[in-house]
């Protein structure tokens, strides 16, 4: 079984996805196991920049060129990296769950005949077998699923899964200039609509400070507001905040939301359903709810079981006191 492990690049008007760098990350993880490499396959038009971004990050770069891949095609996508990986045998591919890899991914999968697991949130390999963990049912329950790596096989995760650690690689960088033997004319690229930029990315934050049903009314969110700003955190709320018109979609954490990786995440009033924790990639998640029965504090790594509107003012006392 070759051990290298292969990353498919994600990248979107010459930017490359933070999935990528995730997927980066665990393959290095995978690959210490089986005394592999980590290859970052970027299909690109003019990705002699992006190439150069991903050395830090791979053993090597293999960069495949062709004009068509300036947008995402999946007929040509998956010619090109079932002609790729035919030939070098990875013991396993690594997409982004996205609407990228959704067609790309299960139709590679099927082109080479090799399982895929998708949708995944976690993965490990014991052996040469692969274990992937996948939520099902919205995440109320995980399954495990598994598959024999030694002829490869594919594995698609959930972006916001892991961490992006930088080993200081210097990869280099393999260049091919790739030809096509067929046309496809079934699907034509017509235009890149970027979407709305929202007031705040909460994606990017390093502190959030988060909202649900505990806060009683909009008229109390001000507070919370205020609250996180002198903590230097960004405003984040669950669903029931969205559904009342209270606080914007960009703002919502969760399985119909985003996915959110802070340092710190104080949960006020949440009380922790599972599509709500999904959301949450936290070093640190502090949790205050009036129930101490909430779900919440079964992740949390700190818990107040008090009324949010006693704990804040304290709280925010107290760091005023300190600084």
């Amino acid at each position: 079984m070759n051990k290298d492990i292969f990353v498919v690049i994600e990248h979107r008007q010459e930017r490359i996805a933070d999935v990528s760098y995730e997927l980066l990350t665990k393959g290095y993880q995978i690959a210490e196991k089986l005394g592999g490499e980590v290859i970052a396959v970027l299909l690109a038009d003019d990705g002699d920049q992006m190439a150069q971004s991903l050395k830090s990050y791979a053993d090597k770069v293999l960069y495949i060129k062709n004009e068509i891949f300036k947008n995402l095609h999946s007929e040509y996508y998956c010619d090109a990296l079932s002609s790729i990986i035919g030939e070098r045998k990875p013991a396993l591919i690594l997409f982004g769950h996205t609407v990228d890899s959704f067609e790309v991914a299960p139709a590679l999968a099927e082109q080479l005949g090799i399982p895929i697991i998708s949708n995944c949130v976690d993965f490990d390999i014991d052996g040469d077998f692969v274990r992937a963990t996948v939520p099902l049912y919205g995440g109320k329950i995980n399954g495990e699923y598994s598959f024999n790596a030694e002829n490869g096989g594919i594995i698609s995760v959930i972006p916001g899964a892991f961490k992006v650690e930088n080993p200081q690689k210097s990869g280099e960088i393999e260049k091919i200039e790739f030809t096509f033997e067929k046309e496809y004319d079934d699907k034509e690229f017509i235009e890149f609509i970027e979407a709305a930029a929202g007031e705040i990315d909460i994606t990017q934050a390093e502190k959030i400070v988060a909202i649900g049903r505990g806060v009683k009314d909009e008229e109390n969110i001000d507070m919370i507001k205020d609250f996180a700003d002198s903590i230097g955190a960004v405003l984040a709320c669950s669903r029931p905040i969205v559904d009342a018109g209270w606080l914007p979609k960009e703002r919502q954490v969760g399985s119909s939301g985003k996915t959110v990786k802070p340092k710190l995440y104080i949960a006020l009033g949440i009380s922790g359903a599972f599509q709500h924790i999904s959301g949450i990639k936290s070093d640190t998640i502090i949790a205050v709810n009036k129930d101490p029965n909430a779900p919440i504090f079964k992740v949390a790594h700190y818990g107040i079981v008090d009324d949010m509107f006693k704990v804040i003012p304290a709280l925010k006392a107290k760091i005023e006191e300190m600084k």
